[in-house]
């Protein structure tokens, strides 16, 4: 309205002037309701040119937006299993710290498992124990097996010699019987020798296998068991948290509830520009703001950052060819912005529905002599109709509460 009123009186006026005063046509004569548009012809077309031309500067190098909010992440409270819930240790709304105990869930399951992979390792130790005796016993019985042998050989070389000498006292069958049972006790030798390496074996291979698998499996009882128990992963707020014993959760479609940190978002802003403005803003650039959360204030903000590329362009690899129509919605350039001031944005809270203006401002290139002419007065009008706009967010936050309150029944 601001702007149709200062465009009339630029072009619209000074035509009815020259009607009235110098044509000498009066209203409601000459210049009547069916007459307006041929008697102010020139003033009309050169009011609905000028109106036009001010907009598009206005919005062209001082953007505005109706899209602005302080975006902010949640930590959804989701089980590693599923379960009935055993215990609860925090309520609705309570400030969290990261690593507390939120709830727990029944846990009978876990902790059998666990005895039972504890009583496995025992078991494994008592393998080991019986495994040292039957290596000792196996090594007694090589050596008694050794002795046997030796004894057997003595035998058998005591023949030999005397049947070497062809004394009476040996016959070559003796001497036969002895060979044999000197092959037999080297048999028996070598079983013995096999069955000390085979406790060994378990010594030294199976046992230790056997054991580590046990103690895997203790360990993995033991995590499961530990997950019966949620903690929060980080510091937060708790919302929409209301479980009870015996509530059952699970980890997909259940969640327990919401975590919100109380950092992450805070004192930043995100606002989405029309595209035709990316080549007027940049990193540095002053702005307003008002959120309805915040009404009848202006926040001054500064742009901090810039994405780069508009999520219109993003695309998911499928099994079907892309077709450009298919985005035909344009995307908005996503600008971060924070307040210029410290803590003038604190009491605005995050989430909070905000409008924001930026301003182009050519104070330092006016006052470096870079341009001159008619460049320097475009430049300067530029910067002036940066008031309309400002004008225009005030007078927004002071129809803001009387719009909402009033006008649409306070929803």
């Amino acid at each position: 309205m601001f702007e149709l009123t200062f465009c009339a009186i630029l072009t619209l006026l000074p035509d009815y002037l020259f009607r009235r005063f110098v044509q000498g046509k009066r209203i409601g004569q000459e210049i009547t309701l069916f007459s307006v548009w041929y008697e102010l012809r020139i003033g009309l077309t050169a009011w609905l040119a000028l109106t036009i031309l001010l907009f598009t500067v206005i919005f062209y190098f001082h953007p505005s937006t109706s899209t602005v909010s302080s975006f902010y992440r949640t930590v959804t409270l989701l089980p590693e299993r599923s379960g009935r819930v055993a215990e609860v240790f925090a309520v609705n709304g309570d400030t969290v710290e990261a690593g507390a105990p939120i709830f727990a869930l029944d846990d009978a399951t876990q902790r059998a498992a666990v005895e039972t992979a504890e009583r496995r390792v025992e078991e494994v130790e008592a393998g080991f124990v019986v495994a040292q005796t039957d290596l000792a016993a196996a090594q007694g019985a090589l050596t008694q097996a050794e002795g046997a042998r030796k004894q057997a050989e003595d035998e058998l070389a005591v023949q030999q010699e005397l049947l070497d000498r062809n004394s009476g006292a040996a016959s070559p069958r003796e001497v036969e019987r002895l060979q044999t049972l000197v092959a037999t006790r080297q048999g028996a030798v070598d079983a013995a020798e096999a069955q000390v390496a085979a406790v060994e074996a378990q010594l030294d291979t199976l046992i230790p296998a056997q054991r580590a698998s046990a103690e895997a499996a203790l360990e993995e009882a033991e995590t499961a068991l530990e997950k019966s128990v949620v903690y929060a992963g980080t510091t937060g707020e708790l919302q929409q948290f209301a479980l009870q014993p015996g509530d059952f959760v699970t980890a997909i479609g259940r969640p327990a509830g919401i975590l919100v940190p109380p950092d992450v978002g805070a004192g930043r802003f995100t606002a989405g520009f029309n595209q035709v403005s990316a080549q007027q803003i940049h990193v540095g650039m002053i702005g307003e703001m008002t959120c309805a959360a915040l009404p009848l204030t202006i926040i001054p903000m500064r742009v901090i950052a810039i994405q780069d590329f508009l999520p219109s362009g993003q695309f998911r690899p499928t099994d079907r060819l892309m077709d450009v129509q298919d985005f035909q919605r344009p995307g908005s350039l996503m600008v971060l912005m924070e307040p210029l001031y410290e803590g003038t944005a604190d009491r605005v809270p995050r989430g909070a529905a905000c409008l924001a203006n930026l301003y182009t401002d050519n104070h330092e290139r006016l006052a470096s002599g870079e341009v001159s002419g008619l460049r320097s007065l475009a430049l300067h009008a530029v910067d002036t109709v940066g008031v309309i706009h400002a004008f225009g967010i005030r007078a927004r936050a002071i129809l803001m509460p009387i719009q909402t309150l009033v006008l649409t029944g306070g929803h």
